[in-house]
């Protein structure tokens, strides 16, 4: 059992491989913190509670109640009351007073996992997950809190998450709730997080943790490049393989806070929810409220292992598509080759050669429909410009498929241009305040997917084209963010439910995409990599990791996405140089051994590339089907950053069974007069002896990992080399 309740002690305890979580009640009735780390052997106890110090808990000192509200290591803190810290929910009565206060009132425990109603959440069957359900509730508010904590017990990771139901007889306004909280002693903790802008994601940033409030959030409507729903605080020295580590995951793809609070007496409250900032949720008698999922792991052993646990679980308990655990097809995407300037005849030019490199996929990109010649015009008009696509869409995708290809399509789905017929003809469909001028990006709005009309119409966009010809991959972009909140449909006592609502909207639509095309290869992407957070992984196997293609640029953005992310889920494309972002010339080479630790595929104009580069797709092509289970299914240990080291990265992808081991290494700036680098690998056994690739060498597992290898043969910058050992 990973889930078990001692009922005298008032104990409950969460055991997974490795780590082990426990949860105790006063006997008034208030939810505690007790420990949350390495797994526990044998009897626990309560005593981290400092219940039986000062201030004593309410029913022993009745007078100190608030002071010891403020320390007691609170499971779920509500406002209002006497805790000062950050709290996790914040209601106001009908009279407009905030205060709530939540006592135990019964549990559950059960195996599997129940849905989460409207939202994505993590899945599995009743052998691979056990849910405790703490049922809390406020008395005067007539408020029932149900605290969930599904234990996935071989990947030590616990998916958290709270749902409100009004049992009282009026209606409450719900202010702020967040999804999950971990109260405990600091421990000198440093703050991990993932920062960024347009073309440089999740690049990861740490920062001793200081007294006061330390966050990272989202106000954009979606998750955001410049801050990302993932926080980690690591202990002194924290490495890739040793180190205490405490991370959190929103399952999201909205406004967010994840924040760690270092407090008076040397604690640290960590929360992850919802943003409260222009939120509330009117919550009337019989109504309830789903918050989102937070995804929690414990990792004694440094980041590497954290980063395992997570990867594992996502793709086994995240990812539904049918692509989770297949090779994706190989394909070019005409964005980077043509831009707005294409017609069948130039995309027919660009499928003829990509087939006879052996690419498998032409993905047709912006600019088909509509009048859109340009990016300021024609979102919402999804009809196919047929002075473009001669012959209709349906005719384009039957010539692609005779080449040999398969076909897809690139879409925006949530917004509207001014310049649009949809536009001149709903414009109270777009999000706005009355009487304000709107506020444009990109020259665009966001439909209000808060109104069911809007979400049916946006829907059925998408849908209709899907069924009209043999498309099979579709890439759902949304390129702005979201400002001028106000709905025409929405009134004034609902106003601040639209960013919810709106996220809510998304999701509806891409369920609905995939329950009827389940076969349909969906890729998220929102302005490049904007929105890439768990949310997004339930509908779509894979999301667009950066619109920044130098390879380059994304050693460092692919980092910090697979500190959390499985490679399989990151857009990867090898494009055309110099790099139309940064003006970069790299190898050919380089780009594609980047390139493989991702989803992998083209981002240019193969009929006008050099002859030297398109010679080298074909064994690009093998290569990728040579490696990419290994890189789908296997176990990622990051070795080298050149975030840190500023000369050179590297990792390897090992297979479970450790029966063979991939290592990429990128040599970014050659140094004069070195000596061969010498690298310490890992994810080998160290028992058994393995051969490299293409030639006679033969090595333990114990040496290449403790003794380290050496990298020769690379001479200048931007240089790189895939090393294949295969046990022996």
């Amino acid at each position: 059992m990973s889930v078990s309740y001692e009922k005298e002690k008032k104990i409950f305890r969460l055991d997974t491989e490795n780590s082990t979580y426990l949860i105790g009640l006063t006997t008034e009735g208030y939810v505690g913190h007790i420990y949350y780390g390495d797994r526990l052997e044998g009897e626990v106890e309560n005593y981290l509670l400092r219940i039986d110090e000062h201030p004593f808990t309410p029913s022993v000192v009745k007078r100190e109640k608030s002071s010891f509200l403020d320390r007691f290591p609170t499971e779920y803190p509500t406002g209002g009351v006497g805790d000062f810290r950050e709290s996790c929910l914040n209601v106001r009565n009908a009279d407009g007073r905030r205060g709530c206060e939540i006592f135990y009132e019964g549990h559950e425990i059960y195996k599997g996992k129940k849905k989460l109603e409207g939202l994505p959440a993590s899945f599995g069957t009743e052998e691979e997950v056990e849910t405790l359900d703490l049922i809390l509730k406020d008395p005067i508010l007539g408020l029932k809190v149900i605290l969930s904590y599904s234990i996935f017990e071989k990947e030590d990771i616990i998916a958290r998450s709270v749902r409100l139901i009004n049992e009282g007889s009026e209606t409450l306004k719900v202010e702020k709730v967040y999804s999950a909280c971990v109260d405990m002693d600091n421990e000198d903790f440093e703050m991990l997080s993932l920062h960024g802008s347009w073309a440089r994601e999740r690049h990861i940033q740490t920062r001793p943790l200081a007294y006061g409030k330390q966050l990272v959030s989202s106000f954009r409507g979606e998750s955001g490049h410049q801050e990302h729903p993932f926080i980690a605080l690591l202990t002194p020295g924290t490495n890739q393989k040793s180190g205490k580590v405490y991370g959190m995951h929103f399952v999201y793809s909205g406004n967010f806070v994840a924040q760690a609070e270092r407090c008076q007496f040397d604690t640290v409250r960590m929360t992850m929810g919802i943003s409260p900032e222009d939120f509330c949720w009117p919550l009337a008698s019989g109504e309830a409220f789903q918050a989102p999922e937070v995804i929690l792991t414990y990792s004694g052993a440094g980041l590497g292992k954290m980063t395992r646990s997570y990867q594992k679980f996502y793709r086994n308990h995240m990812i539904r598509s049918p692509y989770n655990h297949k090779k994706r097809p190989i394909l070019i995407n005409n964005w980077e080759a043509t831009y707005f300037d294409f017609n069948t005849d130039k995309l027919l030019s660009i499928a003829r050669q990509a087939k006879a490199c052996g690419i498998e996929m032409l993905v047709m990109d912006d600019g088909w429909f509509g009048k859109r010649n340009s990016d300021n015009c024609s979102l919402g008009d999804w009809t196919v410009n047929t002075e473009k696509i001669t012959g209709g869409l349906k005719h384009l995708v039957d010539e692609v498929n005779k080449i040999g290809l398969a076909f897809g399509i690139w879409f925006e789905p949530e917004m509207i241009s001014p310049d649009s017929e949809l536009y001149r003809k709903h414009p109270d469909w777009a999000i706005q305040i009355q009487g304000r001028e709107a506020t444009e990006c990109r020259q665009q709005y966001v439909l209000d997917l808060s109104r069911p009309e809007v979400r049916d119409y946006a829907y059925e966009c998408v849908a209709s084209i899907l069924r009209s010809a043999n498309i099979v991959y579709v890439k759902w972009d949304m390129n702005r963010q979201l400002c001028d909140l106000g709905s025409s449909y929405l009134d004034k006592e609902h106003q601040q439910e639209l960013y919810h609502r709106y996220v809510l909207g998304v999701y509806e639509m891409q369920e609905r995409l995939v329950q009827e095309f389940p076969n349909l290869l969906l890729e998220n992407c929102s302005g490049g990599g904007a929105r890439f957070d768990p949310g997004m992984l339930y509908y779509s196997p894979q999301i667009w990791c950066s619109d920044d293609t130098d390879a380059i640029e994304r050693l460092e953005i692919q980092e910090g996405t697979a500190l959390i992310y499985p490679l399989s889920a990151m857009g990867a494309h090898v494009s055309d140089c110099p790099n139309h972002t940064v003006g970069r010339v790299t190898p050919f080479e380089t780009r594609g051994h980047v390139a493989l630790a991702g989803t992998f595929g083209y981002e240019l104009d193969v009929t006008r590339i050099p002859e030297e580069d398109r010679k080298m797709i074909p064994a690009q092509v093998e290569m990728y089907h040579k490696y990419h289970d290994l890189v789908r299914e296997g176990d990622y240990y990051r070795i080298a950053s050149y975030r840190e080291n500023h000369l050179y990265d590297c990792w390897t992808v090992a297979a479970g069974d450790k029966s063979e081991v991939l290592v990429t290494y990128v040599q970014v700036l050659g140094v004069p007069n070195p000596i061969t680098r010498k690298i310490y690998l890992d994810g080998f056994d160290e028992k058994a002896t393995y051969r490299l690739e293409g030639t006679e060498e033969v090595y333990t597992g114990s040496m290449l990992m403790k003794a380290g290898f050496l990298i020769r043969g690379l001479h200048g910058d931007f240089k790189s080399k895939l090393y294949h050992f295969v046990r022996v």
